[in-house]
């Protein structure tokens, strides 16, 4: 493997000089990966000083010669105190935490099974029994995020309306966990999102389920599962308005190009713009009857595209640094040919995190599993790969 492989070390602006070879670069805690190159002066410098560039990531392997690299090192902070009114949690092991994550995933689809059926049938839903659900996937996210972001990447694609519904709530948890939400405001943004897609109930199977492309008349009939919501959220007196912003707004465009009532920018809350913005994420990155899921970072892409007509810009990029360039429970392959799961984030270093290695695409076959740091090695990771892209099943490799 050549040197140009070696580990990616993250640089405070001040101690950037001509000749380091630029890979990323962070501003106001916004990681953009940039075009990669060597810096070519003090003045070129002097402009990411500028544009509030607060630090880099530099190849040393790939910097000029006699160009000494200073990585980084974050002071000591004390462990955050998330729920001062609560008992604080026992810490457990990753097997265990796995273990409850994989419970946890199937008690909530059991849930968002059993609440499409009633809405189905016309029959009220049980708000209760979704928000203590709601409950426990909170302290999962507070408690065992990487156990609960693993078991929830695990994809089915004849399972995709429930494992959605679930995603997109611990999504949303997650998100408004990162811009400072109180415990309430996350309760009610799992709650939307269990029940954001409670309207296709009433869509006709043959268009839901169609593994093609839609008919411009098909396409009408899909949008009508928000109008529908609307009728069904009328009967829940006891909904939160957060939940309900959640639900209604996650076709919305800032545009007003958006449905079912084409609201602009200036009338759509935050909460109905963070659900657009997840609501299509994970819509791109899932398995579908009619298309295969695409790999994290290409599903970045397009909500950069979708920016500023659709999405808001702001809090894509939020969103994205929130749960990572590299996401938990995502695939990727190294410079070395292993593929792995990103099994452990790392906040502090996110190109860094720990890699649970299963193949290598290199020799085509399987390998002794192992956990490796990137933190700690001249392996990097090359690029986010989706399932779809291996020919072997990565769901046994997730316990």
């Amino acid at each position: 493997m050549a040197q140009q492989d070696s580990n990616l070390v993250m640089v405070e602006i001040d101690r950037l000089v001509p000749g380091m070879f630029v890979s990323a670069i962070e501003q106001g805690k916004r990681i953009d990966l940039a075009s990669p190159g060597r810096v070519s002066s003090d003045k070129a410098i002097q402009k990411l000083r500028a544009s509030k560039v607060q630090f880099v990531w530099v190849d040393a392997s790939r910097s000029a010669k006699g160009v000494k690299v200073v990585e980084y090192v974050p002071p000591v902070k004390p462990a955050p105190v998330e729920e001062a009114s609560k008992t604080p949690k026992k810490k457990v092991s990753r097997e265990i935490s796995q273990k409850r994550a994989k419970s946890l995933i199937i008690e909530a689809k059991g849930l968002v099974n059993k609440l499409l059926i009633q809405t189905k049938a016309n029959q009220e839903m049980d708000i209760g029994l979704v928000a203590d659900l709601s409950d426990e996937m909170i302290d999962s996210v507070l408690y065992a995020p990487d156990a609960i972001k693993c078991m929830a990447a695990l994809r089915q694609k004849d399972s995709y309306l429930l494992e959605h519904s679930i995603n997109v709530a611990l999504l949303l948890v997650t998100f408004g966990r990162s811009l400072g939400f109180e415990r309430e405001e996350l309760k009610a943004l799992s709650i939307g999102g269990l029940i954001h897609d409670i309207g296709k109930t009433q869509i006709r199977d043959d268009v839901l389920l169609k593994p093609g492309k839609l008919t411009p008349e098909e396409f009408e009939h899909i949008k009508l599962h928000q109008v529908y919501a609307q009728q069904q959220l009328k009967t829940m007196d006891n909904l939160d308005e957060i939940s309900r912003n959640v639900c209604l707004m996650h076709h919305e465009k800032l545009d007003g190009s958006g449905y079912p009532l084409g609201l602009t920018a200036d009338q759509m809350p935050i909460y109905g713009r963070m659900s657009s913005i997840v609501d299509i994420y994970d819509a791109l990155t899932a398995d579908r009857v009619y298309k295969q899921g695409m790999s994290s970072s290409e599903a970045f892409k397009i909500l950069l595209k979708l920016t500023p007509n659709h999405l808001d810009a702001d809090l894509v990029y939020k969103f994205i640094n929130c749960i990572g360039i590299y996401p938990v429970g995502s695939l990727v392959e190294l410079s070395d040919g292993r593929v792995g799961i990103v099994w452990t984030g790392n906040d502090n270093q996110p190109l860094k995190p720990e890699i649970k290695c299963i193949y290598s695409n290199k020799y085509k076959r399987f390998i002794d599993v192992s956990l490796i740091n990137l933190k700690n090695s001249s392996v990097t990771i090359s690029k986010a790969i989706s399932p779809n892209t291996l020919n072997f099943d990565v769901a046994p490799f997730y316990d």
